[in-house]
C-alpha cells in the first residue's frame, strides 16, 4: 500500500488558500502568535521534494513577509494511525534551504538577528541558510532541518500533519503530528 501512496503523491501541490499555524512566538498576553502562509510542494521521483512557503503578515495573504525554499529527501516510515492510508514521512532539507525577505521590515529583522556568516540582507534577494546558524528559525551551525510529519492523500488532496497547538515543531518522533491540517490541492 505504501508504494501505491508514494506514486499517487508524486507531482505538484499547492495551498487552497492562506493557511494559519501556531508559531513558537508569543503575544504579550502569552498566547501564540498566528503564522500565515501558502505552500507550493513538489514530490519528485526517487524520494526528492521541493517546498516553497510564502509567509504573510495577514490572514488574507496580502502582505508577503518572506519566501522560504527547502529541497531535500523524504523517508517513508510506514502507516500512521490518523487514517487508513496515512503514512509517516520524514522530510530532510539536505539539498537547499533558502530565505528571501519580501518586505523591508522583515529585511531589517534579518539584518539584526542574522548577520553572522551572511551578506547584508536585501529585500527580494535570497540567501542560503543550509547548515548555518539562523536564530530567526532556531537553527544552529551545522544543523540540517528535518521534520517528522505525515502524509495522507484523499480525493486528490494532500494532507500533512497539523501543527502542535503549543507551537512545538515536528523535530522528534515524539512530536510527530497526530491530526491533519488544511490540505493542498493538486496543481
Amino acid at each position: 500500500m505504501m508504494e501505491q501512496i508514494r506514486k499517487s503523491a508524486l507531482g505538484e501541490w499547492e495551498s487552497i488558500s492562506t493557511e494559519i499555524r501556531p508559531s513558537s512566538l508569543k503575544n504579550e498576553d502569552g498566547s501564540l502568535k498566528p503564522f500565515y502562509l501558502k505552500r507550493s510542494f513538489s514530490l519528485l521521483p526517487e524520494d526528492h521534494f521541493k517546498l516553497e512557503i510564502i509567509n504573510y503578515a495577514d490572514p488574507y495573504g496580502q502582505i508577503p513577509l518572506v519566501k522560504i525554499v527547502l529541497k531535500g529527501h523524504t523517508e517513508w516510515k510506514g502507516d500512521h494511525p490518523i487514517a487508513e492510508g496515512a503514512q509517516k514521512v520524514d522530510f530532510t532539507a539536505d539539498e537547499a534551504y533558502e530565505v528571501t525577505p519580501l518586505i523591508s521590515n522583515f529585511t531589517d529583522v534579518l539584518n539584526n538577528l542574522a548577520k553572522e556568516n551572511f551578506e547584508t540582507w536585501e529585500t527580494g534577494k535570497s540567501q542560503s541558510i543550509l547548515k548555518k546558524k539562523f536564530l530567526p528559525f532556531g537553527l544552529s551551525e551545522g544543523q540540517i532541518f528535518k521534520e517528522y510529519d505525515l502524509m495522507y492523500i484523499f480525493n486528490d488532496m494532500m494532507f500533512w500533519g497539523a501543527r502542535n497547538i503549543d507551537g512545538r515543531g515536528f523535530d522528534t518522533e515524539e512530536n510527530r503530528p497526530t491530526n491533519l491540517q488544511i490540505p493542498m490541492k493538486r496543481k
